[in-house]
């Protein structure tokens, strides 16, 4: 593929809720411009976008891609993301590098959680946003219902510029509103030029909501307007593109991805009215100094790029895209890693279009492509000139919010290096080795997602899981005090062993407290180390289930000794004889870990959590409004009731919700829930 400058770039991402046609769309884009020589479908996994293993498997994108292609004089960057919320990670990868946000919706189903959400994160992060209406050739599509939910959702910034005539339920043609044109097309999707049909006064609101929006945007034009005189095609263009750029025209269009309808008119649109690179504006940089930095995006400008995504291969080696922000990246090129401030040796570059490769000498400013072989580059990092050393701002990922544990099936250290390897390229995975469970946990958002990286695990790297519920971990303490004796006595010839204690314990603030109070040297000072170290030991194993022990206050009172049995061994055994012995009498209670959880949920589903909460034995503290028309509930729940609270709050909210959730402290469990966990840790303890 030739080199473009940056005026003749767009880079568009896809973005919509799943199933809406986003990468049947990419298809009959890059099918139509001729980048391809057949439709791929989804259903029968051979589209150039979901190429991995998982996405065919599962006839949904698990991943983001690229895939450019020229129409004309311009080359698109496409950017096909993921409308499942578990794979949120493609959307962000997606969206970062590009100025535009494509957002897909079906005419059968209209505006739902994957429209708002795609605009949302478009709007956050800046980005210039057009809408698609597919599927019209699905029975029961309805454009105009569609047009009518994203003006009420999105308000008057949705402008209307490709438009259904449909007759007997079907559409007979696309009516341009730029062109004030007809196209009918044929079975090829080829399209021909018809009479206009009649739509009466539709046409004249139509065609009246395009030149309000046109005027809008620049104060000549609306003075025209204002007079009554039409706006010619190029000012009508002109307009559109520049209310585009600056955020107040959100253009739709439609058509089918399965007819090709529609495709011809999208691509010109994307052409005419989506900013380049250059045209978007600079972007700002911080330098070493923590000083910001405006990056020109020309060719002329020293070198500054952005590693957008990171894909981790065991055959190939790891695979960093980027997105040149300035400059120019080529094989010459001896960049520094901001992050790490070491240079950074480059491999291939190459420009990817699905999983195929093609090399190219450089890649220009404005321009996506791919390098190989990056030894340190992660995800975030900025590759730049080492006279000129900045950082862009990071992309943020949703955090991890559900977890479940592994259970290996063949080397465990296999796990670890696997799972390391993917949370490179998933920045929304996580992991942890749960020293006091001794489990492995893998984390993601949601059952799906790690379903895909238990997956991955396996066809990657070889490593097969099972995944279980993850292991709580309670804790143990004591109600009341009591005073009890510790005696250690074994005599087998020679020197034998003795040591005595009497220790009272009693409940305190914090984990451990260790006293002493013996009068008359009933105990050798030298012992008590000894004792304390005893006691501290077996603080690690409850008498209850064996969990370890906290808010316990231990204090020697008395005692005896021999002068030539007794060793610090004897009495750190007599101490753990009257643990034993004493805080079985002590009332011994188990702890469970309670969470601060902030959920942000909308106005209409506070209920629905709040009931949720109380099932899960949670206590909600406050509520309070939050950003986006959400209310933020916060509460205090057991992290025992939560392992699987995001399906729950998902299907709840739709996918509109979110939450945090750490550690605050520990309670008592409810008297009535401990026999079940004892029965639970004994039988594990036994295996």
């Amino acid at each position: 593929m030739k080199q473009y400058l940056a005026g003749k770039i767009r880079n568009v991402a896809l973005a919509g809720h799943s199933d809406s046609g986003k990468t049947s769309l990419a298809e009959a884009m890059l099918f139509k411009a001729g980048a391809t020589d057949r439709l791929g479908k989804t259903a029968e996994g051979n589209t150039v976008c979901d190429f991995e293993a998982e996405s065919i498997k599962r006839k949904v994108s698990v991943v983001s891609s690229v895939a450019p292609f020229a129409w004309g004089s311009t080359k698109i960057n496409l950017l096909d993301t993921p409308g499942l919320f578990d794979f949120a990670a493609g959307v962000h990868e997606g969206v970062r590098p590009a100025e535009s946000v494509l957002i897909v919706l079906s005419g059968k189903d209209g505006v739902s959680v994957g429209t708002e959400k795609a605009y949302k994160i478009a709007k956050e992060n800046k980005k210039s946003t057009m809408f698609f209406v597919s599927k019209l050739d699905v029975e029961h599509s309805d454009f105009y219902k569609a047009l009518e939910e994203l003006k009420t959702e999105f308000g008057p910034s949705v402008c209307p510029l490709v438009v259904p005539y449909s007759e007997n339920g079907a559409v007979s043609c696309y009516i341009n509103l730029v062109d004030q044109k007809a196209y009918k097309y044929n079975d090829k999707g080829e399209p021909s030029e018809v009479e206009m049909p009649d739509m009466g006064h539709r046409l004249e609101g139509l065609q009246a909501a395009v030149s309000e929006a046109v005027a809008e945007t620049d104060e000549a034009l609306f003075e025209k307007y204002f007079s009554g005189e039409q706006f010619t095609r190029d000012e009508i263009i002109q307009g559109v593109h520049n209310g585009v750029n600056n955020g107040t025209i959100s253009p739709v269009l439609c058509g089918s991805c399965t007819t090709l309808e529609g495709i011809d008119m999208l691509l010109d649109c994307v052409v005419d009215l989506l900013p380049s690179p250059w045209e978007k504006g600079n972007e700002v940089a911080v330098d070493a100094n923590g000083e910001p930095v405006e990056v020109k995006c020309t060719d002329e400008a020293p070198l500054a790029a952005y590693v957008f995504k990171t894909v981790a291969d065991p055959f190939v080696g790891k695979l960093s895209y980027v997105k040149v922000i300035s400059g120019k990246l080529g094989a010459d090129s001896a960049p520094v890693n901001a992050r790490t401030g070491q240079p950074e040796r480059l491999g291939k570059i190459i420009y990817m279009r699905g999983k195929k490769q093609e090399d190219t000498a450089y890649i220009t400013a404005g321009d996506i492509g791919a390098v190989t072989k990056l030894t340190s580059a992660m995800t975030g990092d900025t590759l730049c000139d080492p006279k000129q050393v900045l950082s862009f701002e990071q992309e943020q990922f949703p955090q991890p919010c559900f977890s479940m544990a592994l259970k290996a099936k063949g080397d465990e250290s296999k796990v670890a290096a696997g799972l390391q390897r993917l949370i490179e390229e998933d920045l929304t995975a996580g992991y942890e080795n749960n020293v006091e469970t001794k489990q492995q946990l893998i984390k993601g958002l949601g059952d799906q997602h790690l379903d895909v990286l238990v997956s991955k695990l396996k066809n990657k790297f070889g490593v097969e899981v099972e995944l279980e519920k993850p292991r709580v971990a309670y804790r143990e303490t004591i109600r009341k005090k009591v005073k009890v004796q510790g005696r250690h006595k074994k005599q087998s010839g020679g020197h034998g062993q003795f040591g005595d204690v009497w220790v009272e314990f009693e409940p305190t603030v914090g984990d451990f407290v260790f006293e002493e109070k013996v009068f008359g040297g009933a105990v050798p000072k030298s012992f008590f180390p000894a004792v304390e170290k005893g006691l501290q030991e077996s603080m690690k194993k409850g008498t209850l289930a064996g969990y370890p022990m906290v808010g316990v206050k231990a204090t020697l009172v008395d005692g005896s000794y021999h002068p030539v049995d007794s060793s610090e061994m004897s009495f750190k055994m007599a101490a753990s004889i009257a643990f034993k012995e004493g805080i079985p009498q002590a009332s011994p209670v188990l702890l469970e870990p309670i969470g601060n959880l902030k959920a942000y949920v909308p106005d209409g589903n506070t209920g629905d959590l709040i009931g949720e909460l109380n099932k899960r034995r949670g206590r909600v503290l406050g509520m309070n409004p939050a950003a986006g028309g959400l209310q933020e509930i916060e509460a205090d729940v057991p992290m025992s009731e939560m392992s699987d609270f995001s399906t729950a709050m998902r299907s709840m909210t739709q996918g509109r919700g979110f939450f945090t959730l750490e550690f605050a402290r520990y309670e008592q469990l409810p008297t009535h829930l401990e026999a079940k966990v004892i029965e639970e840790a004994t039988k594990r303890n036994a295996e």
